[in-house]
């Protein structure tokens, strides 16, 4: 029988006086993964250690190998449990994942349940006392200010720089939260998203299309949905690089205006819009969508589109967003709202998690390092704001598993990549993104979170909705046809 997997070279770094203690360590290392994971025999992973020891998987093809870099990275990763520590440790580069990120990811499913016991918690305790805390040098340490992990603290960068602190969701913090998050550079996103630059959840009709083509498919698919018309007015909340305005203008004829938080995006929207010789009829603004309407002469929307934005909103502010789209529209108009929600079984925490979330509080990998202050809300809380304002629901359709394919695309670009992303963003960078994305595909695949897209009209005017759904599906027109 075939060896499944090459011989793997041992560490490069030459043996120095500390070798026993590294081999008793490695074997502290190995106990943990025992009692987390099981013996190497059931599991479907390889390891390296640190020494160079290599355990295989007892699965015939590994679905990935978990490399140990240093000593004491189990006792960063896990202890003590949190998903922030794990994310934290792979950004340290205590560990790396070479194959399936989003198998990695599964991973957290077992280590739940091991989590849960006390008698396992007290056996990694008595474990992890014998691994160092602190091998890193200076530099590798100060990933992050002390200050960052409090719940009141401002944003902050990977670098040590930071953000506004002003109170969340303020008009103030959430520019410099977008900011923070889509201003990285233009050149980076470029890497790994498609052609159009479009930074949502792309759309797999026969799931056989490549990231262009869905994504293209997605903007067809929300046109549709809205029954655009020529001459109509389209406003996008949260338009980014003006992927979706562009394509309404030219496929469906109609005039668009996109907002957005961050001038990187805008930038790019407005030069693409230049090049489309669209200037007459497609326009983006640096603009907070609260101030939408508050200028005089400004007309109200015929349609109404937020695409990957209300996830910034807050729950706080859900009913001021949606009265504001509902102010904005004219009546008979229609608003998709296309956005990331939570699956209320997926959020319900034990007792050990709701304990542990007492005695060791801190934000998590998400809100630290990718979207500060987002937070995602119900679907039915959506739908009762919209109801309770005098929006019609009209459509509802999940794209969950639509997510999880998309970003399973992102993340095979990124890691392609990965040399042009280091240079733009540093391997830290590129080490968030190839992070969150994976667990994401995870969380998608396995229901953890959904994406919702939520069809409403308001009432008042004629409606501009067929009889049947038929028209969604028919086969794609040509400009000419759309125009």
């Amino acid at each position: 029988m075939t060896d499944p997997l090459p011989k793997l070279p041992a560490d490069p770094r030459p043996p120095t006086s500390t070798e026993p203690a590294l081999a008793r360590h490695v074997r502290s290392a190995q106990t943990i993964m025992d009692i987390l994971f099981g013996p190497p025999a059931i599991r479907a992973f390889s390891v390296r250690y640190p020494d160079g020891t290599l355990e295989r998987a007892g699965a015939p093809v590994p679905l990935f190998t978990l490399a140990l870099k240093r000593a004491g990275s189990l006792s960063r990763m896990f202890w003590p449990p949190s998903e922030r520590n794990v994310g934290e440790a792979y950004l340290r580069d205590d560990y790396d994942i070479e194959g399936d990120l989003e198998a990695a990811a599964g991973l957290a499913d077992l280590l739940i349940d091991r989590f849960s016991s006390p008698q396992t918690l007290l056996q990694l305790a008595l474990v992890m006392r014998t691994l160092p805390r602190n091998d890193h040098t200076a530099d590798e340490q100060s990933l992050t200010p002390e200050h960052a992990g409090a719940e009141t603290a401002a944003p902050t960068r990977l670098d040590g720089g930071h953000t506004t602190s002003g109170p969340a969701h303020s008009k103030e913090r959430d520019a410099e939260v977008i900011r923070y998050h889509y201003d990285v550079g233009n050149d980076f996103y470029a890497l790994w998203l498609d052609d159009r630059m479009v930074y949502s959840c792309a759309y797999f009709p026969e799931g056989t299309e490549d990231l262009d083509a869905a994504q293209e498919a997605k903007l067809e698919h929300i046109c549709r949905k809205l029954r655009l018309q020529p001459g109509e007015h389209l406003l996008d909340i949260g338009c980014g690089w003006g992927g979706l305005i562009l394509y309404a203008a030219q496929r469906y004829g109609v005039r668009a205006t996109g907002v957005t938080l961050s001038e990187a995006q805008a930038d790019l929207a407005r030069e693409r819009i230049r090049a489309a010789g669209l200037e007459d009829r497609v326009r983006v603004e640096v603009r907070d969508y609260r101030d939408l309407g508050l200028r005089e002469g400004e007309a109200r929307y015929d349609k109404i589109v937020s695409v990957g934005m209300f996830e910034h909103v807050g729950r706080a502010n859900l009913q001021a967003y949606v009265q504001q789209v509902y102010r904005l529209l004219q009546p008979g108009g229609l608003f998709l709202n296309h956005g990331i929600v939570v699956v209320e079984a997926a959020v319900s925490p034990g007792a050990v998690e709701q304990l542990a979330r007492l005695v060791f509080p801190q934000k998590t990998f998400m809100h630290q390092y990718v979207f500060p202050d987002g937070e995602l809300v119900y679907t039915h809380e959506v739908l009762a704001h919209a109801e309770r304002l005098g929006f019609e629901t009209r459509d509802i359709e999940s794209l969950r598993e639509h997510y999880a394919m998309t970003l399973r695309h992102w993340v095979k670009r990124l890691e392609d990549h990965h040399a042009e992303a280091v240079a733009s963003v540093g391997e830290t960078g590129y080490r968030v993104w190839r992070f969150y994305m994976g667990g994401c595909a995870w969380a998608f695949s396995t229901g953890r979170i959904g994406l919702s897209q939520m069809l409403f009209s308001k009432p008042g005017g004629r409606s501009s909705l067929p009889l049947s759904r038929a028209d969604l599906y028919r086969p794609p027109a040509s400009k000419a046809e759309n125009r």
